[in-house]
């Protein structure tokens, strides 16, 4: 089963982007962040029509999630990250798919650093791994999928100098990355490619995916029970380089069924 996830930017100014990577890659599922689009303007027929169902989780101008499933059924399990009944931003949908338990999530940014929305993004972290830590309490087949806006380690980023004082990058979030990784979660990527360098993100200025310059901040994180069952992972990057494509590459991994 090969699994994606993608930052698409604007899901339907970047639909035709999108359209052509799923016709080119098919994966089985796909999950998505930053729609962009409110949930009555997600274009669900144009995914239905080249394969792909779908649930999402839309919002107005920004945030946004979805799952798509090819061929596949999806069984929607969760909308919304539990934990803050007054969070009204659209940053998680789960599902089960497959037999397999999907959390798509898209974390928050938390710049500028420090303010309150450093201080949503770590919350939300938190909400994160005490929600991660029951689900890996149902010993099921489970991965948490999507932009975490964070850069773990110094290999994960370009000249990590420069981003000591970013959100992204700051000693607190690369700690509470860190505290689910203690849980017993695996990330897919470093699993395979322990000492690669492996961006998933390039900024649209100073030339950055030409230069080569970029992030890894997009994760598959994996249940202990999938270890054995992850074959291959790795990034599309060569959509970085089509016309009105967004910031972020797909990311994807494959797991025996």
């Amino acid at each position: 089963m090969k699994i994606a996830t993608y930052n698409v930017n604007g899901v339907n100014g970047r639909l035709p982007v999108l359209i052509k990577w799923l016709a080119e890659t098919k994966p089985d599922v796909v999950c998505l962040q930053e729609l962009k689009a409110p949930q009555e303007k997600f274009p669900e027929q144009a995914l239905i029509d080249v394969g792909y169902n779908a649930i999402w989780l839309g919002q107005k101008s920004w945030n946004g999630v979805a799952i798509l499933a090819r061929n596949l059924e999806i069984k929607e399990t969760r909308r919304g990250l539990p934990g803050d009944d007054e969070d009204v931003q659209s940053r998680y949908i789960e599902a089960q798919i497959n037999g397999v338990i999907i959390g798509c999530l898209y974390l928050p940014n938390g710049n500028p650093c420090p303010g309150p929305k450093f201080d949503y993004k770590l919350s939300w972290f938190e909400r994160l791994a005490v929600h991660s830590s029951q689900l890996l309490s149902y010993n099921l087949p489970t991965i948490l999928i999507g932009d975490f806006n964070v850069m773990p380690t110094e290999l994960d980023v370009y000249k990590p100098e420069r981003w000591v004082n970013d959100a992204l990058f700051r000693p607190e979030t690369r700690e509470a990355f860190g505290k689910l990784i203690s849980l017993g979660w695996i990330d897919a990527i470093r699993q395979l490619y322990p000492t690669e360098k492996i961006y998933t993100f390039y900024d649209y200025f100073r030339n950055a995916y030409g230069r080569d310059a970029g992030l890894r901040i997009d994760h598959f994180l994996l249940s202990p029970d999938l270890k054995s069952k992850l074959l291959a992972a790795g990034t599309d990057r060569h959509v970085r380089g089509w016309e009105k494509t967004s910031d972020h590459v797909p990311v994807w991994i494959e797991l025996e069924e």
